[in-house]
C-alpha cells in the first residue's frame, strides 16, 4: 500500500508485523542525476560538480539540477543538464528520459510519468 507520509519521503510498503520502507525524495533525485550523467553527450547536471568529485562531497551536491515530485507513487522529474558540444540534443535527451525513467522505476518501484529536461548550457571541449 503506497501512501505519502510527508513531502520529503514516500512509504513504499507498510506492514504492521515487519515495519515500513520509505524512500526520501533526495534519493530519487540522486538516482535521476546519476542515470542522466551516464548518457553519452551529457556533460553534467547544471549547477553540479563533475563525476570525479562526486565521491568527495556530500549527497546534496549530487541532486543539484534535479527537482523531483512524488505524489501517490507517481514521480515527476525536472532535470537541468549541460550538454557536450557536437551531440544531437533531441536524441540525447530522449536517451536521458528513457534511462532516468527506467532507473527510477527499477530501483524504487514507483511510476515515473514525466522526465522534463532543460538544456542549461553546452560545454565545448
Amino acid at each position: 500500500m503506497e501512501k505519502e507520509i510527508d513531502k520529503n519521503a514516500v512509504v513504499l510498503k507498510s506492514d504492521e508485523n515487519i515495519g515500513a520502507v520509505q524512500i526520501a525524495d533526495d534519493v530519487v533525485a540522486m538516482i535521476a542525476s546519476l542515470a542522466a550523467t551516464e548518457v553519452e553527450g551529457v556533460n553534467a547536471m547544471a549547477g553540479n560538480i563533475t563525476n570525479e568529485l562526486m565521491s568527495k562531497v556530500g549527497m546534496k551536491s549530487l541532486t543539484k539540477g534535479v527537482k523531483v515530485d512524488v505524489l501517490e507513487g507517481n514521480v515527476t522529474v525536472d532535470l537541468a543538464v549541460t550538454m557536450e558540444y557536437g551531440y544531437n540534443i533531441p536524441a540525447t535527451c530522449q536517451k536521458v528520459q528513457q534511462k532516468v525513467k527506467a532507473a527510477i522505476e527499477n530501483m524504487t518501484g514507483l511510476t515515473c510519468s514525466d522526465v522534463n529536461i532543460r538544456i542549461a548550457g553546452v560545454k565545448v571541449k
